[in-house]
């Protein structure tokens, strides 16, 4: 496969996962559902509300192309989901009937801020025996203060929490 080849099968895998995401962004979502979206008139977003679907810097999906991404003009990070696609993904999900994948779309999206190889070092802390209680509080105080990732806060909370109840704390030494 030439590096050409790959590069086109990379955007098209990115195209597609554009296809299933959703935007938050000034354009308005419907009235008819509350000003949300929803499965049955805008999914999937690409196609019935590609107008929705927006790069970090404000790129429509028709500027996303090959030949954009080969000349540079389409940078790496313009290809990542955005917060605003997943907050509508999860208005999708909410509409029928799925909660938790709403819930785990809108901590996803939060999690867009948090730089890569911090998400690795918080993953890898979540583990069980890998952290202290205090270690933990620490995390989440720096995802809600630091990232405004309440959702995700709130979640390293819980998990400390759990882990107490089942032994499942690194012990301090």
């Amino acid at each position: 496969m030439s590096q050409q080849d790959m590069i086109a099968a990379i955007v098209q895998e990115v195209l597609k996962e554009m296809n299933g995401g959703g935007v938050k962004s000034v354009v308005s979502a419907p009235a008819s559902n509350g000003g949300k979206l929803d499965y049955r008139s805008d999914y999937p977003l690409a196609e019935k509300r590609p107008e929705l679907v927006k790069t970090a810097t404000g790129k429509s999906l028709n500027e996303i192309t090959l030949d954009a991404v080969v000349s540079g003009a389409i940078k790496p990070e313009e290809i990542r989901i955005t917060p605003q696609t997943l907050e509508y993904q999860a208005q999708v999900a909410e509409s029928i009937g799925r909660p938790q994948m709403a819930s785990n779309l809108r901590r996803a999206a939060e999690m867009t801020a948090v730089p890569d190889e911090r998400v690795l070092e918080i993953y890898n802390a979540l583990r069980p025996y890998r952290s202290s209680a205090e270690e933990l509080a620490a995390i989440a105080d720096e995802l809600e203060t630091k990232y405004g990732a309440k959702i995700c806060a709130n979640f390293v909370r819980e998990a400390c929490q759990v882990y107490k109840k089942r032994g499942r704390l690194k012990e301090n030494a």
